[in-house]
């Protein structure tokens, strides 16, 4: 179940305690579900009762109930509980993750396109670094707006034609001709950028900072994990890597149960490696707030977040949204992989669980490069 499905379910809750006169309140358009506060609170979580309770004249946590009885059960959804003053929070079936990836590989470089459509490439159908046409209006939330042509400027111009192409996939073509966002301009331009650090380089200091803040330009690329676009370009092609390796090991990507078997993470023999549930010299803790399920929630949060995510970039005209969730995705990843290794380590042999595994990288993967597509930089399969 992705946020997007979870939002729906939430609202056909409410409609339906609004229908039945459990709440009398009107029935907001939009619920919005997001990753929560901290581990060990589910996978998602909503203020919807806190937002409704004000109207339906009740306390937060009786309008949560109300909810919570009537998601409970639900498809795709464990278990929901109520938290603090009245946040809803949902633990996902363990299907969901395995649906997940299969949405995610099954689209491709489609995932993330809004349902309202767009023609497959229309993340490449504006080309150039150098596009200097209009860009779109943005709400007083992201800066003020200015109407008419986009100044000439280096980050103006790769702005603008970044999000022309977070339009075309987040299903919002024509935006660009209203108005473009105000930007602090940046301290030179594109080709002295471009010559200086490079273009990928160059299009990701200008796209990084939201439009109110100035541009901080490096002396010069640097090629490691503390630069922040290496690190997406290079978990990129980290997975590009695994890939590669499980070719040659004969081993194809098969969604599936990331963790070892029952055996395994009682210490058993496991060619899966040490199941990630258990920390050495400790008793029974929470699962959730061990290493290993807390890198997987976090990456599985992010890569059903990623369509939200281009949608509210169109809206807001703010491709840094983009930027920084790719970001995270690379850091999320890394983390995962490190704890779960998706490939057999010295004579292991391939397991199902490696298959697993390899699947939900080739899924992170797949959301880096759609990302890096929507900004104009490469997602290189070597590095």
């Amino acid at each position: 179940m992705t946020p997007a499905e979870l939002s729906r379910t939430v609202l056909r809750s409410v409609r339906g305690a609004v229908e039945e006169q459990e709440l009398s309140v009107p029935v907001p358009a939009r619920i919005v579900v997001g990753p929560p506060p901290r581990p060990g609170c589910g996978d998602y979580a909503s203020n919807v009762a806190l937002q409704l309770a004000g109207p339906a004249g009740r306390p937060a946590r009786e309008v949560a109930e109300i909810l919570r009885k009537r998601l409970a059960g639900s498809a795709g959804i464990a278990r929901v509980e109520i938290a603090g003053p009245g946040f809803l929070n949902f633990t996902l079936g363990d299907g969901a993750l395995v649906a997940l990836i299969r949405e995610v590989l099954a689209r491709g470089e489609e995932y993330g396109a809004s349902s309202a459509g767009r023609a497959p490439g229309a993340a490449d159908a504006v080309a150039g670094p150098a596009v200097a046409g209009p860009a779109a209006n943005g709400p007083a939330a992201n800066g003020p707006v200015a109407n008419g042509p986009v100044p000439a400027g280096a980050r103006e111009a790769v702005v603008a034609e970044a999000l022309a192409r977070i339009d075309a996939v987040a299903g919002t073509p024509g935006r660009e001709a209203v108005g473009h966002p105000a930007l602090v301009p940046a301290p030179y331009d594109l080709a002295t950028l471009t010559a200086r650090l490079g273009s990928d380089e160059a299009r990701w200091v200008l796209l990084r900072p939201a439009a109110h803040d100035r541009v901080r330009v490096p002396e010069r690329p640097v090629q490691r994990e503390s630069n922040p676009r290496f690190q997406v370009q290079y978990a990129h092609a980290r997975v590009r890597a695994l890939l590669r390796n499980a070719g040659d090991l004969g081993l194809v990507s098969e969604p599936g149960d990331v963790w070892p078997s029952s055996t395994a993470a009682a210490g058993g023999s496991s060619s899966a490696g040490p199941a990630p549930e258990q920390a050495p010299g400790h008793g029974a803790t929470d699962p959730s707030a061990l290493p290993g399920p807390q890198a997987l929630q976090a990456l599985r949060t992010l890569l059903a977040t990623y369509p939200s995510v281009i949608d509210v970039a169109a809206r807001l005209r703010a491709p840094d949204r983009v930027v920084r969730h790719l970001e995270a995705t690379a850091e999320a990843f890394f983390r995962w992989h490190d704890v779960c290794p998706p490939l057999p380590v010295g004579e292991q042999k391939p397991l199902a669980v490696h298959r697993a595994r390899l699947a939900l990288a080739e899924a992170a993967g797949t959301v880096l490069a759609n990302g890096l597509r929507l900004l104009g930089i490469s997602a290189p399969a070597h590095l």
